[in-house]
């Protein structure tokens, strides 16, 4: 049976990033396609950020705010070590959910999401927003049509800039994992791969077609950290496909002058360039001019609410759990890799922060350079020639190695 419009909804993690979702929220609210229903947070949110949004439970627990506001679709933004048993808490009350990238810190969790997910028959959407926008298949129909020739690659470039008191927003923050309170751990993985750049990662692979967790049979890392955490803040992963194409992508948090992130799609007779949190491709081949044109995004959110009240059950989710299975692939290599190698002193310093309250943020000279060449010639940070990367990484790990 289908769902009923307007959809009641509750959303676990509503600061932070959750913000956002927030704010989503309200807007398809506004246009009467759910309701909030409840809010999960382990202190309450004040009234005056879910004015107009009618009476609003608020608890804590998310499964009995789940039970007691009778909410068919839960979207979890929570921290990345509760993804699992938050979107299993809910498929076990029939509840469909979106769940923020990335979707479990290790390859085991997400296979146990994934089957509970399955097991209980609900829809699960993966919130990789990025894989929303309509640019993705208009890029893949140009690959494909032969419009830059034959396929060399794809390479991504992200550029970003992190205040250090980013590192210090929650105990999970840059962490790769946490104590469990039992002499053991769990897993976090919180790097700029596995995060805050996850979409150029996810992105990538969608281009090239890779998006299953049998796709790719080798992922090889460059991890490094010039912040004081335990996760990577710049790094490179080198991913091998099934049919042999490679998927590359440099990001750092670390940037000197932070831009759009992107992802270019190398080809004989020319490349597609694809910034894809502006949904914008251009096009520049031999002969011809340049061609830019801007895409349409379906809202992730939007996208389930479709799914769920469509009566004719044509309308299909755009990221499931299964789709993410290359990405997963290699969260599970970063997470199994060395950890992360400190910078020396001398490759980065430190420049004031944007919030004008002495926080500052650590520069790697060169490093936005470096993460532009990298994805233009599908090279990591040793093979450009950067002194505190020349040291031997890692081997190649194959899929089943990364999935061990």
């Amino acid at each position: 049976m289908t769902t009923e419009i307007p959809v009641p909804v509750v959303l676990a993690g509503a600061r932070g990033h959750g913000r956002w979702h927030l704010d989503n929220i309200r807007r398809l609210a506004d246009a009467g396609l759910v309701t909030l229903a409840g809010v999960c947070e382990l202190q309450p949110l004040p009234d005056s950020e879910l004015a107009g949004l009618g009476g609003v439970a608020q608890s804590p627990d998310l499964g009995d705010l789940l039970d007691r506001t009778g909410a068919r679709v839960a979207v979890v933004c929570t921290p990345i070590p509760t993804h699992t048993d938050l979107a299993l808490t809910a498929a076990a009350r029939g509840v469909h959910l979106l769940l923020e990238k990335p979707p479990a810190p290790s390859y085991a969790e997400y296979e146990r999401m994934a089957a509970g997910v399955a097991e209980a028959g609900v829809a699960c959407q993966i919130g990789f927003q990025s894989l929303g926008s309509h640019a993705v298949s208009h890029v893949r129909d140009l690959v494909r049509d032969g419009l830059i020739g034959e396929p060399l690659g794809i390479g991504a470039a992200g550029a970003w800039a992190r205040d250090e008191a980013y590192f210090r927003r929650a105990s999970w923050s840059g962490r790769r994992r946490l104590p469990d309170g039992n002499g053991g751990s769990v897993d976090v993985v919180d790097g700029v791969l596995t995060n805050p750049l996850a979409h150029a990662v996810a992105t990538g692979l969608a281009l090239d077609g890779a998006t299953g967790a049998d796709d790719l049979t080798a992922v090889r890392t460059e991890l490094f950290r010039a912040n004081a955490i335990e996760a990577d803040d710049t790094s490179y992963v080198s991913i091998t496909t099934r049919t042999g194409s490679r998927v590359t992508v440099a990001a750092t948090l670390c940037a000197e002058r932070p831009d759009e992130p992107y992802v270019v799609v190398h080809g004989s007779h020319g490349r597609i360039t694809f910034w894809y949190k502006q949904d914008r491709v251009l096009v520049q081949r031999a002969g011809h001019g340049p061609q830019e044109t801007t895409h349409a995004r379906t809202d992730l959110l939007e996208n389930l609410v479709a799914h769920l009240t469509d009566p004719a059950g044509a309308t299909e989710l755009l990221v499931t759990p299964a789709a993410t299975g290359a990405f997963m692939r290699v969260v599970e290599a970063i997470r199994r890799a060395p950890d992360p190698r400190p910078l020396p002193a001398s490759a980065w310093h430190t420049v004031p922060g944007g919030g004008g309250d002495g926080t500052v943020r650590r520069v790697v000279p060169g490093i936005d350079g470096l993460v532009a060449a990298s994805a233009d010639t599908l090279t990591g940070f040793a093979g450009l020639g950067a002194d505190w990367a020349r040291r031997e990484t890692g081997p190649a790990r194959t899929e089943q190695e990364a999935a061990r």
